[in-house]
């Protein structure tokens, strides 16, 4: 019988009668493998299943239970879809863009040796974008159905050498590549060296090529969307989250970190596509093995769905050839290292090295050198075909994340110098050799003699290959990459009234900065015009935060809802996950809420929704663990607030050396477009937070907001008069609190945050040595620093004579200054240069410890005591006090001399 009666007499058969053929066949199945496994052993067992997989792999079929299938495409080629486009003027468009960007980056390292670039990674992954960019990538004008796409970094000149066919940059712009400062091609605008949204704000949504964050970023945006989606902020969409990424990148914790997110969320509008060039910076990602199989397992184990594009379809005849697997078999022995010389070497060394058995040489029986060349760089990324299907194939598919993994050759096409040599990623020049052969391969028009200048190679805007692509991206919504700002800013934010109640203090109670905050994000949950924009995002921390009645109020954020009952339902505190859920409650993962933090607060940019992030974490967990996140953040123009909870090295008792953060608004200092504050009260706190929504909500201003606050319970008082001074004062970094009374040598102490109380403990003590001591609270030393250096600058190169602001706030207000602080020295050093007095620092330098709050502050000598002390020492240096009266304080405040500086123990 053939095929087509025997599956007809199957379908004839009844119910009963198919249950009954089917128990048969299963107990034939185990008979023999019952035989098989008591007669020959378990190595023969594992044989013949290996066998059986090599026989379902052939044909297309890849059993879900396996982490790793065959080194084969996992689509065959009788389930490749017919190509949509015009494949030649695709392949021709392409070259072109080869050819144009080894011509920018050889020519700005011309002009300036060692300005850097990357010709190889844009030359391998060239026909992934292309298929993209012709037939997938909608773009700004298909709304909320536009895609995002996280490019690749080391290839931005293949998006420039695009986007200047498409007419949107000269060639005057491509001259100026890596040259922003000082653009030497005059009518030319400088094109930053990787995607940058800061530099070119029209251009590139994403900041890439710091290895690791455009993964996870992609995951968070993709997961984002669905968060928009869910809450009724966006309609439902097509959209889909694109992210190119090497296959060397994976090395990067960020790049894998968050992978089991996406597939537990179910992220099917998310695609990963792995440049598998095989190659890193130095040599092969994995010469001994095979990084592509090793990926699958990866992914396949985490949830997603895995489209392997490994051999071109110069295979395909070969690989129907093969019946009896010879082919598989020898492709399942090959490792990367091995791969990347035939690449390398071309058919001579295919046919000497690869095809190594009577079986396999009889496969390529007749075939040429040429035609063995040819096989050495058919691989699945450069074939548009192929790559075409895989994404057909993701784009379809529903219920999971999709990453294709695409084998491509670095610096393809690019000449001998470069192609598959270990050093192609830092080839920034061609050699005249590589100009011919690549003029060769790429089919460029261009004659020999022009090849010393480095020409780039433009077809006429009326060409057939401009007019293609220019159709093309029209029918998929316009340009990509391009950014558009789709909220410019208006938001109807509170005004001052909403938050008058916090000017207030605390009516007596003893609360901390934390809780104060979780009573404003409370109140501002309930605002009736930005109440449904505000995203609350913590790290598994909201217990430690005082949060748990906000979890109750508002829910977790989950695409499944809740389908348990909680173990504490029917508390006022009950967990609640809702779809419509508020909250995202990241778990433990500071990256993961970073990122998080960055979809929210550029979610006015990419979908005109003006969502207000307040992310919330340990300080110490913050800046430091997630810097580049961070960096990040700032460059794609990120808004919102970023709040660092448990504060401060003395402030959190008993936590210790890891826990306790002295250095974080150091570390803010580096985000230009970070503004940083350290409140000590609720109003104070209330007034940045009013400024911040203003700025960014309602004049749509390209900044974000680092808040410390912290767990010290102590008593909030109301905002001193006059009120309008003081709240200038909270924004610019420093005002007076509290001034002193009476008569005596005078001093000035600064405090932020909680030891502000300190330097008030420290304003009684003064009084009993007849020092009149006027106490600030200093709420932002980085406000204070760029106001100076600020005025500074406008001093010395354009004739102002503006005198930093903590110059103006200073006049009338004499003696020396203490400014104390829970961070490190180096802060108020910061303005040590702008005052024209006397300036003492105590800081935290150095390692935290467990202990109390006033064991810790003794130790690090920024109590009461020390802040006391210190001044009448500054005093002494002047002559107002006597030795015998710091003598007598020291005495009298029980200091211990310690010869060893508590940064050094």
């Amino acid at each position: 019988m053939t095929e087509k009666e025997l599956k007809a007499a199957f379908q004839a058969l009844s119910p009963e009668e198919k249950a009954r053929f089917l128990e048969i066949e299963n107990r034939e199945w185990l008979e023999s493998l019952e035989y098989v496994l008591k007669v020959e052993g378990p190595e023969r067992v594992e044989e013949l299943l290996r066998l059986l997989d090599e026989y379902l792999f052939r044909h297309g079929v890849y059993p879900a239970n396996r982490l790793s299938t065959p080194y084969l495409n996992t689509l065959p080629k009788e389930k490749e879809p017919p190509y949509p486009g015009d494949l030649e003027l695709e392949r021709r468009i392409a070259n072109i863009l080869r050819w144009n960007v080894a011509m920018m980056v050889t020519r700005a390292n011309k002009k300036a040796d060692g300005i850097g670039g990357h010709i190889a990674t844009y030359a391998s992954i060239a026909e992934l974008y292309e298929v993209g960019f012709n037939h997938f990538f909608r773009g700004p004008e298909a709304g909320l159905d536009r895609d995002l796409v996280f490019f690749q970094g080391h290839a931005s000149p293949g998006n420039y050498a695009r986007a200047f066919l498409e007419g949107r940059l000269k060639e005057e712009d491509l001259e100026n590549f890596r040259r922003e400062v000082h653009p030497p091609v005059p009518g030319g605008r400088g094109l930053s060296s990787y995607p940058h949204p800061w530099l070119m704000p029209d251009f590139w949504e994403f900041p890439t090529v710091s290895m690791g964050l455009g993964p996870i970023q992609a995951i968070y945006q993709a997961r984002f969307m669905r968060y928009l989606e869910d809450r009724g902020l966006k309609p439902k969409s097509s959209a889909k989250v694109w992210a190119f990424l090497g296959d060397g990148e994976h090395d990067e914790p960020e790049t894998v970190g968050a992978l089991h997110l996406a597939a537990r969320e179910n992220l099917d509008n998310l695609i990963f596509v792995v440049n598998c060039n095989l190659q890193r910076l130095d040599g092969p990602v994995r010469g001994n093995s095979k990084v592509i199989q090793e990926l699958e397992r990866l992914y396949r184990g985490a949830g997603w769905r895995v489209i392997k594009v490994v051999w071109g379809s110069a295979w395909d005849e070969l690989l129907a050839k093969d019946e009896e697997g010879h082919l598989l078999r020898r492709f399942e022995a090959l490792v990367d290292g091995e791969s990347q010389r035939y690449a390398a070497f071309g058919g001579k060394e295919l046919r000497e090295r690869f095809f190594n058995t009577p079986e396999l040489k009889k496969l390529i029986e007749g075939m040429t050198d040429e035609e063995l060349t040819e096989l050495t760089r058919s691989r699945g990324g450069h074939d548009m075909v192929k790559i075409y299907a895989a994404y057909k194939a993701a784009v379809e598919h529903r219920g999971s994340p999709v990453v294709i993994l695409a084998r491509t050759i670095k610096g393809y096409g690019m000449g001998p110098t470069v192609m598959a040599k270990n050093v192609a990623h830092q080839v920034k020049k061609l050699t005249e050799e590589d100009l011919k052969e690549a003029r060769r391969f790429l089919g460029i028009p261009i004659p020999e003699e022009k090849l010393p200048e480095l020409p780039y190679y433009h077809p006429g805007p009326d060409s057939p290959e401009v007019r293609y692509l220019l159709e093309r991206r029209k029918a998929l919504g316009g340009f990509v990459p391009e950014r558009r700002v789709r909220f410019q800013g208006g938001l109807e934010v509170p005004e001052e009234e909403f938050f008058r109640e916090f000017y207030e203090g605390s009516g007596g109670r003893e609360i901390s900065t934390t809780m104060a905050f979780v009573r404003i994000l409370a109140k501002l949950l309930r605002h009736p015009k930005i109440g449904k924009y505000i995203v609350p995002i913590v790290p598994d921390e909201a217990r430690t935060f005082g949060m748990e009645a906000l979890i109750a109020q508002v829910g977790v954020y989950s695409p499944q809802g809740q389908l348990y009952v909680p173990v504490d339902a029917g508390t006022l505190t009950a967990y609640k996950e809702s779809q419509k859920g508020q909250i995202l409650e990241e778990g433990i993962t500071e990256a993961g809420a970073m990122a998080e933090f960055i979809a929210a607060g550029t979610a006015y940019a990419h979908w005109g929704i003006p969502t207000i992030p307040f992310f919330i974490t340990y300080s110490m967990f913050g800046l430091q663990r997630i810097g580049d996140l961070v960096w990040a953040a700032a460059d794609q123009r990120t808004r919102g607030f970023f709040l660092g909870a448990t504060a401060g090295r003395t402030t959190l008792a008993g936590e210790g050396l890891q826990h306790q953060d002295g250095q974080s608004h150091v570390y803010a200092l580096a985000a230009p477009n970070l503004l940083a504050y350290d409140p000590a009260f609720a109003y104070e706190f209330a007034v940045i937070l009013e400024d911040g929504l203003r700025r960014m909500y309602g004049r749509g201003e390209d900044v974000f907001y680092y808040i410390t606050i912290e767990n010290e319970n102590y008593v909030h008082p109301p905002m001193p008069e006059p009120r309008e001074k003081v709240k200038e004062g909270i924004l610019k970094g420093l005002y007076l609190f509290r001034a002193g009374e009476g008569k005596g040598p005078k001093v000035q102490l600064f405090g932020t945050g909680p030891i502000l109380n300190e330097a008030l403990k420290a304003q009684e003590l003064l009084a009993k040595y007849g020092v009149v001591a006027d106490v600030w609270s200093a709420t932002s030393y980085k406000t204070l620093y760029v106001d100076a250096i600020e005025a500074e600058r406008e001093t010395r190169l354009l004739g102002k004579a503006r005198r930093p602001y903590v110059q103006e706030a200073l006049e009338g207000h004499e003696g020396p200054i203490v400014a104390a602080t829970d961070y490190l020295k180096a802060l108020p050093n910061l303005i040590r240069g702008y005052v024209d007095r006397p300036f003492a620092v105590l800081g935290t330098d150095g390692f935290g410890r467990s202990d109390t709050r006033e064991a810790l502050r003794d130790f690090f000598e920024v109590d009461a005591r020390h802040i006391a002390y210190t001044a009448l020492a500054l005093l002494h240096g002047e002559g107002k006090v006597t030795k015998r009266t710091l003598n007598q304080a020291r005495k009298d405040l029980g200091l211990k001399l310690e010869e060893v500086p508590p940064h050094r123990r």
